[in-house]
């Protein structure tokens, strides 16, 4: 049976001389992995150079709930990304999101939300003039909400310390040896109140942003099992000054 769907490209590897798998993050049945016979050939009709990290895809797909590798009828690049590719900044924060949220997100059933949530930033992010070096932190920052850890805890605004292990602001140092004190905690607060609307106003510096990051992936690797190690944030970094 034939469905459309949104998609959003997380991974593609190679399967054959001609052919891939590709994995691909789906508005109507969640994360699947499809095969794409040909797709190497300079004549294909679904090419490798169509199934880049994070490119947003419509699709019309063959689907089996039981099926562990599904099949594509149709692809295209909707909407095409134009900047992303070839803007050195954006690609590299791209690759870092990839990478993140081919770690992070893995759910096989349908999620409106966080789907949403992906590819409106990914839009956002291709069409953004300003902004973008602390874009990636508001990303995680949100990202949070839809995978269930986002922090919480009262008077946010004023505590001096942040409990990763428990997710929680606190004006009274955690025991554990994972939190955030000032002034970390004050700019992290101010991450999870900005939007992609407003992420040019964040004023953090270089050695702030780096320390931000580390601290973020801590966070996402307590909260989520098998979450391991991120590489690509170096690079960033390094682009990013």
């Amino acid at each position: 049976m034939l469905h459309k769907t949104r998609g959003i490209v997380f991974k593609t590897t190679d399967y054959s001389e001609s052919s891939v798998v590709v994995q691909i993050f789906t508005e109507k049945f969640g994360l699947q992995s499809y095969i794409i016979n040909g797709a190497k050939k300079p004549k294909a009709k679904i090419g490798r150079n169509m199934l880049q990290p994070l490119h947003l895809v419509d699709m019309v797909v063959y689907h089996k709930s039981n099926g562990n590798v599904q099949r594509i009828a149709e692809l295209k690049n909707a909407p095409a990304l134009h900047t992303i590719p070839y803007d050195v900044v954006k690609s590299c924060i791209a690759m870092f999101l990839n990478e993140v949220l081919y770690k992070a997100v893995k759910q096989q059933t349908p999620d409106g939300n966080i789907f949403d949530f992906i590819f409106n930033a990914i839009e956002l992010l291709d069409h953004k003039t300003r902004g973008l070096a602390n874009f990636h932190l508001v990303f995680l920052t949100q990202l949070t909400r839809y995978l269930g850890f986002y922090p919480h805890g009262g008077n946010m605004a004023t505590a001096n310390y942040f409990d990763m292990r428990d997710g929680v602001f606190s004006n009274y140092k955690p025991d554990s040896l994972n939190y955030l004190s000032p002034p970390h905690t004050k700019n992290f607060y101010v991450l999870l109140q900005s939007s992609f609307a407003n992420v040019d106003e964040v004023k953090l510096s270089n050695d702030e942003r780096r320390y931000l990051i580390n601290k973020l992936l801590e966070y996402y690797a307590m909260h989520i099992e098998g979450f391991g190690n991120i590489r690509s944030h170096e690079v960033l970094e390094e682009v990013l000054g």
